[in-house]
C-alpha cells in the first residue's frame, strides 16, 4: 500500500514561517519578487508602489481584448477576465475594480464596433461584466460614482450599435441599477 503525501497548506507553510526571524522574511519576499513578473506586480500593486497601479493590468486586458490583427492575434475573453480576478483578489479596491471593468468594457466595444466579432460568448461576457461593473460603481460613495457613470453610459450608448442582444443587456443592467435613461 502507498501512503500519499497531502499537498501542502497555508497552514504549513504558517508552521514553518514561524521560525523565521525579519532578515529571513525581508530575504524570502526578495526571493519571490525576484522570482516572477507576476509576483512583483502582486506587491507592486498591494503596497501601492509605482505609478499607476492598474496598468499592468490594463495591459493584459489590452492584450487580449484588442490583438493585433495584422499580427494574427487572437482575442481571449478569459485571458481579458484573469486580471480582473486578480486584482480582486489581491487587492480588492472597489474604485481600482471598477476601473478595470470599465476598461474591459470600453475595449471590448471598441474592438468589436472597429474590428467586427462573431462570437456570442464574447458578448455575454462583455454584457455580464457591465453588469458587475455596474453593481460595483454603486457600492461607491456617491461622490465617486460620476465619472464611472458617464463612462459607462457611453459604452451603453456605443453597443447600442454592436447587436447580439449587447444594447439590450446594457439597458437591463442599467435598469436593474436604478438608473434612468437620458438618451
Amino acid at each position: 500500500m502507498v501512503t500519499r503525501k497531502k499537498a501542502p497548506t497555508w497552514t504549513d507553510v504558517k508552521f514553518t514561517l514561524k521560525d523565521f526571524d525579519r532578515a529571513d522574511l525581508l530575504g524570502l519576499v526578495q526571493d519571490m519578487y525576484a522570482a516572477s513578473k507576476d509576483n512583483q506586480v502582486f506587491l507592486n500593486t498591494r503596497f501601492g508602489l509605482g505609478g499607476d497601479a492598474l496598468k499592468p493590468y490594463k495591459t493584459i486586458i489590452d492584450r487580449w481584448l484588442w490583438p493585433d490583427v495584422f499580427k494574427n492575434q487572437n482575442y481571449s475573453v478569459a485571458n481579458a477576465r484573469k486580471p480582473i480576478a486578480d486584482y480582486q483578489k489581491e487587492v480588492g479596491d472597489p474604485e481600482g475594480l471598477a476601473d478595470l471593468m470599465i476598461f474591459y468594457c470600453r475595449h471590448a466595444v471598441g474592438f468589436a464596433t472597429e474590428v467586427g466579432v462573431d462570437d456570442e460568448g464574447y458578448f455575454d461576457s462583455l454584457i455580464r461584466m457591465f453588469e458587475q461593473a455596474l453593481k460595483v460603481v454603486m457600492t461607491l460613495p456617491e461622490s465617486q460614482r460620476e465619472t464611472f457613470l458617464n463612462e459607462l453610459h457611453e459604452i451603453r450608448v456605443t453597443g447600442r450599435a454592436i447587436g447580439w442582444g449587447v444594447g439590450e443587456g446594457f439597458n437591463d443592467a442599467w435598469q436593474l441599477a436604478g438608473l434612468k435613461f437620458d438618451t
